[in-house]
This record gives structure tokens, sequence and C-alpha cells, in this order.
């Protein structure tokens, strides 16, 4: 095809500014990248003819936003699509044959609209996915993921959430996963559920660090679990967020019998003393401020105050040598009279 170079049964149409799928792509086609370019929608009529034996497809950085039904209806026999760094707002449930091959899925950064990711995962219910083992949900904003969303993945053994904004994760029992990639979210805790999932399958390798681990009472399952579990791959590098105390400390250096736990009360009087610090410090700016702008008018009251003080301190004195110096008593009796 034009703007493509083909190598064998490789064929690579990048950065050349498409908007559609090139035609005429050869039916020996294994390998396929179209790349780099600006193909906002993915159609029936991307691939209007039969393409046996492609496996692996490419359609990373392409603005994606629409990926329609049975966009890959001729594509039997596809078992990698990568769709990362697109910008995927709807993804039909039935753009995959029933009987597709599919094994791997990159979405990795093509899901930053977070009003539609609940619609678009539900792909993963409807899909019929049977045969994907590996999943890339990498680099997006999910914050939370549906209950259930991946119960129809049952060969999924593979799953990349990391720098996902993840809030918590449950649910997530699949008995074939072996690698889960929770690093870089904004997990504070884990819920015992989910731990006691993580635990039914001793198989399971979990990488966790790079989350923002709150180190209070609730932690204390999260700390027992990890010192009796070997599933947490990188459990030497997960550290305390907060609170102060605690910071950058291991999780496995946490003695639970330190953790602490504040009450409503407590919270609220922390939040009012953390407020009343913040009004006296932009008092002292302002009167700071006022002083600096009206720096000359202190001067000038300054010396109005010190040349008031010496007159006096003048007067004062002559008054008292007076005092001390007859001659000068009677002189100013004298002239008195």
């Amino acid at each position: 095809p034009d703007k493509c170079t083909c190598l064998l049964q490789t064929v690579k149409c990048q950065n050349q500014g498409l908007d559609e799928i090139p035609p005429s792509i050869p039916t020996t086609t294994k390998v396929l990248f179209v790349t780099g370019n600006s193909i906002s929608r993915i159609s029936e009529a991307s691939f209007p003819s039969r393409l046996d034996l492609l496996t692996d497809l490419y359609l990373s950085g392409n603005k994606m936003e629409h990926v329609d039904a049975v966009a890959f209806k001729n594509l039997p026999n596809l078992t990698k699509l990568d769709l990362s760094d697109n910008r995927i707002q709807s993804f039909s449930n039935s753009s995959f044959p029933g009987d597709n091959k599919l094994q791997f899925l990159n979405l990795s950064g093509s899901l930053n609209n977070h009003n539609l990711t609940d619609e678009v995962l539900s792909l993963f219910h409807s899909a019929k996915l049977l045969n994907l083992t590996t999943l890339d949900l990498s680099n997006n904003y999910l914050v939370t993921l549906p209950d259930g969303v991946f119960s129809s993945l049952s060969s999924l053994a593979t799953l990349n959430l990391r720098n996902s904004s993840l809030l918590t994760i449950h649910n997530l029992t699949l008995p074939l996963l072996r690698d889960l990639d929770l690093r870089n979210n904004s997990m504070r805790d884990l819920p015992p559920t989910t731990l006691a999932d993580f635990s039914l399958n001793p198989d399971l390798h979990i990488q966790l660090a790079g989350n923002p681990w709150h180190c209070n009472c609730f932690i204390e399952d999260l700390l027992a679990w990890l010192k009796n579990s070997t599933q947490v791959v990188d459990v030497q590098n997960l550290t305390c967020s907060d609170p102060e105390a605690f910071r950058h400390r291991r999780l496995l250096q946490v003695e639970p019998s330190k953790l602490k736990c504040y009450t409503d009360m407590e919270s609220v009087l922390e939040t009012s003393y953390l407020f009343l610090g913040l009004v006296l410090a932009l008092i002292g700016v302002i009167f700071l401020l006022v002083l600096y702008l009206n720096k000359k008018g202190i001067r000038r009251w300054m010396h109005n105050i010190r040349d008031a003080c010496r007159d006096h301190m003048e007067g004062y004195h002559y008054r008292y040598e007076i005092n001390c110096d007859p001659r000068l008593t009677n002189l100013s009796i004298n002239s008195d009279v």
C-alpha cells in the first residue's frame, strides 16, 4: 500500500498522517503496524477483506476515539491488538467475532475520560474474550473499577493496572491470574476482602510500590498480611505516606502497636488548629505588609515620638539642675520677683 513498507509478512504504515487503514493490505500479512497517524475510528470498512493470516495488529498513537461493531470481523486469527495511547470513548461489545482468538490487548493510556470508562470496560463482560491472557490498562484514569469487571476473562494471567489513579481494588477472583501490577496508584490501604482474594491465589505475584499508604490503625490487616505472605514482589519498597511520624518508613518496619486512629472529635480539633494557625499566619503577613507599605509614615511618627521624648527629658533635666543648685534657685526666685 501507499505510504507503507513491506518486509516479508510484516507491513508498516507509521507516522504518515493517515486517516484510515490503508486499503489493499496484502492477504499474506501476519503483522501490521498502523501507528502514529490520525485514524479516529475503526469500523467494519477498515478491513473490508479477510486477512486470515494476520495475528498481530498495532494501532497505537492514532488519536482513535471509536471502535465500532464487527470492526475486527475479518481478522479471525487476531491474537495481539495494541490500541495504546489513543482517546477511546466507545468500544463496541461486538467489535470482535464470537469465536475470536485474542490473547493480548493493550489499552494503556487510552481511557482518560472517567465518565466513559465504565462503558468501555463493559467490553470485558460481553465480548467473549475467553482466550485473553494479557490485559494492559496502565496509565489510564480509572479511579474505581466496576464490580466483577474481569470476571468473564477466565484465561487472564497478566493484568497491568499501573498508574491508573485507582483508590482501591476488590472482587478480583481470577484463578489463573499470575501477575498483577498495581504500582503508582492512589491506594491508601487494602480492604480485608481483597487480601482474602489474594490469599486464595498463592501463585499470584503482585506489585504495590508507589502507592500513598496511610499508616494508621486501619492498615493493621495489610501489615499482618504483608509479613506472612510472599506474593508481593516489591514489599521492601512499600513506604508510608502519612502521618508525618511514619513518612517514608517501610511498611515492614512499622509496629502495629504504635499505629493510631483519630476519633471524629480529634480529627475536627486537628482541622480547627490547622485553620487557626493559617488565620494567624495570614494576619501576621497582612500586618507586616501594612508596615512595609506605610514605612514612611511610621518613620515620621517615630521621629515625632523621639522629639517629644527629648523635649520632655530636657525640661525635666533643667528643673533637676535648678533644684540641685541653690544659686540657680535664688536666681530663679529673683527673676520671678
